[in-house]
């Protein structure tokens, strides 16, 4: 079966940081862990995948090879990428799964393998997806953002606890502290057992023993929020940066969500981007096309005054270097403005202007071909072998 794209398997881009690529990791690992998806061969599947991916982008050697000559690059350096044992890509990442949200979630480190919730622990928040309108302005130098959102956020009558003045929690009377529960049944071939989460506790193993009247025991209120937003120089169409804890806080204590800030371009009224070069079109007189002479044109951050060579052509380009979007990450390397010379024809004339375009018409440089000697002898050729 072919494998799948690596950076796809994280959702990241190929310009992920070390940080972002191990954050993806964690969220990956985080939804396809075994001890929230018992029993799910396709949830254990894409565990073991996304940590086949991280194994790769993490290390900066084997990312290098990867992006260079894909799946066949960690053949040739003798590197067979990939996981069978699920206990192994909890020793192989041990940085990874102990500690923080791991520990919090699934009972410490790589060997918890215990269905359900560590006790007292909530669950965790929801990311939150926002779209973000920039101007090329903005693309062209960065930009910092204020924006405000509505979030859950952690109650500060209880602390994030859901209990009312500390009273704390009691084990669940349903799963009597397991976190889950056990549902037997009996058929012809032996006993069948489902083992669920517990409804009443949501796998913690304990309830609350006198909610919060501020939250309802959730720990999490409605709330609304500012957040500033750091944008660098060239960012893209769809390219989106993820705020770590920035999201929806969890219930009872559980960690954040992240922001996940998804950006769209304004369009322009007289610039176009082709990746990360800037193309302006320029209308000029055919006098000024004939002539040549200097004339202004706008750049992203002012102007610029630009020569026009004599007997420029319609459609010709000027380029002008290092007046574009900078490369996203690079401090040196800028694309080019791209200047297309439109050359406009004046749809009226007085009486003085068409005269003198008359005499222009009968000079040497203004005859057209059509009206040459050697374009008539051409036309006459033609005619006489088609009639």
């Amino acid at each position: 079966m072919e494998k799948k794209d690596y950076y796809e398997v994280l959702g990241v881009g190929k310009n992920a940081t070390l940080d972002e690529i191990k954050s993806a990791y964690r969220r990956m690992a985080m939804k396809h862990h075994p001890d929230r998806n018992p029993g799910n061969a396709e949830a254990e599947e894409m565990f073991k995948t996304a940590a086949e991916a991280y194994e790769v982008l993490g290390d900066p050697d084997k990312r290098a090879k990867y992006d260079r000559f894909g799946f066949d690059g960690l053949r040739g350096s003798g590197y067979n990428p990939g996981f069978n044992d699920i206990s192994d890509i909890f020793s192989h990442f041990q940085d990874v799964f102990s500690g923080g949200m791991f520990d919090s979630f699934f009972g410490g480190g790589g060997g918890g393998r215990r269905s359900g919730r560590r006790r007292g622990v909530g669950e965790p928040g929801s990311d939150i997806k926002i779209k973000m309108p920039l101007t090329l302005g903005e693309i062209a130098l960065g930009t910092t953002k204020k924006v405000r959102i509505s979030a859950y956020e952690t109650c500060d009558a209880c602390s994030g606890t859901g209990s009312k003045d500390g009273s704390g929690y009691q084990i669940c009377p349903t799963c009597n502290g397991a976190g889950e529960i056990r549902q037997v049944t009996r058929t012809f071939l032996g006993q069948i057992v489902n083992i669920a989460t517990c409804p009443t506790c949501g796998g913690s193993g304990q309830i609350i023993k006198d909610k919060c009247s501020k939250c309802g025991g959730e720990g999490r209120i409605d709330a609304e929020k500012q957040v500033e937003i750091e944008i660098p120089p060239g960012v893209e169409e769809n390219q989106y940066i993820v705020l770590e804890g920035k999201g929806h806080a969890g219930k009872r204590g559980g960690r954040h969500g992240d922001l996940i800030v998804i950006f769209e371009e304004k369009k322009h009224p007289f610039f176009q981007r082709n990746g990360n070069d800037i193309i302006y079109q320029l209308k000029i007189p055919f006098t000024l096309a004939v002539l040549g002479g200097e004339i202004e044109i706008p750049t992203i951050n002012s102007s610029k005054v630009i020569n026009i060579a004599s007997g420029t052509q319609p459609n010709e380009q000027i380029v002008i270097e290092n007046e574009g979007i900078p490369y996203l990450n690079s401090k040196k390397k800028v694309g080019n403005l791209i200047v297309i010379v439109n050359v406009i024809v004046p749809k009226k004339v007085n009486s003085q202007e068409k005269e003198l375009l008359k005499e222009l018409a009968n000079s040497e440089n203004f005859t057209t071909d059509a009206k040459s000697k050697k374009s008539k002898d051409i036309f006459n050729k033609v005619k006489d072998a088609l009639f």
